[in-house]
């Protein structure tokens, strides 16, 4: 057992397992046909909401954070390997005192999962159109309907040009310089990103992906390692490598692309992207 198992009130008056409030994980995949598939499991007969179906979790420990311990939980209860599991963000709903945390994750393939302690009965992929046809566990059934738009995962495209122009830290004089301090920078953003616009994706925390595309005298930034950020360099218009990037991506993919500029601006939600200005980036650096 770990310090978190234990009964926990909230100032909502109810009861809940898990001492420092709980966590758990809703893993999906979209095959090539497009099905979306939610890994489920089905809760032991004799445990709290026995035989109703949701998500693996599970109380959190003290010293740890909601990701891993969601993690946790999921490998404890079932075969999954979560080493494999792209996780992109995470859906808090908070009843003052105590939380339960969602994370979202997706995997490449839709892997064989077994049950891997007495809490878990069976543990099934489920087309996302059924999950409602399952009795559901009732704090999952709640949540599900805000969960099903959290399903995606978040590129941010970031305008090289235009947010290096908008620090005062001395591009004009070495512009290569200048973008390859904001890759470093954008580094940060692997700790997870708060705050997204508004439409984006509904998380409260979100793991993005990050592509900086560099042009001009800034190309030779793309030839240089870097670990966390995606460093494209457009051969000629970094605004039209950045629609292109929009238009070929994945289906099940939000771009949030960062620039100031009004015509890309346009352009990049002609093509579907949500986009946001310089300020909102350089505050979360």
């Amino acid at each position: 057992m770990g310090d978190g198992d234990g009964w926990a009130g909230c100032e909502l008056g109810h009861t809940h397992w898990g001492r420092f409030g709980a966590a758990g994980l809703l893993a999906y995949h979209r095959d090539p046909g497009g099905q979306l598939w939610i890994l489920l499991q089905q809760r032991a007969w004799w445990g709290i909401g026995g035989g109703t179906w949701g998500m693996f979790g599970g109380a959190l420990h003290s010293h740890e954070d909601v990701v891993s311990g969601a993690l946790r939980e999921t490998s404890e209860e079932c075969t999954l390997d979560t080493e494999v599991v792209a996780v992109h963000g995470t859906s808090v709903e908070d009843h003052g005192g105590w939380s339960y945390t969602s994370v979202m994750g997706s995997l490449s393939e839709r892997l064989p999962v077994d049950p891997a302690s007495r809490e878990t009965r069976r543990a099934e992929w489920v087309r996302a159109e059924e999950v409602t046809e399952r009795r559901l566990f009732e704090p999952f059934a709640r949540s599900w309907p805000r969960l099903q738009d959290a399903m995606r995962r978040l590129v941010l495209v970031v305008d090289a040009a235009n947010v290096v122009g908008a620090r005062a830290d001395g591009w004009w004089k070495d512009r290569a310089g200048a973008n390859a301090r904001l890759r470093d920078d954008l580094k940060a953003l692997g700790g997870g990103v708060q705050g997204l616009p508004g439409g984006v994706v509904p998380f409260d925390r979100c793991f993005p992906e990050v592509v900086l595309v560099v042009e001009g005298a800034a190309r030779r930034v793309a030839d240089e390692p870097s670990d966390g950020v995606k460093v494209v360099a457009a051969p000629g218009s970094g605004d039209d490598r950045i629609v292109d990037l929009l238009r070929q991506d994945r289906p099940d993919t939000a771009h949030l692309v960062v620039t100031a500029d009004r015509e890309l601006r346009a352009r990049c939600e002609a093509a579907g992207a949500a986009v946001t200005g310089p300020r909102w980036l350089l505050d979360r650096l």
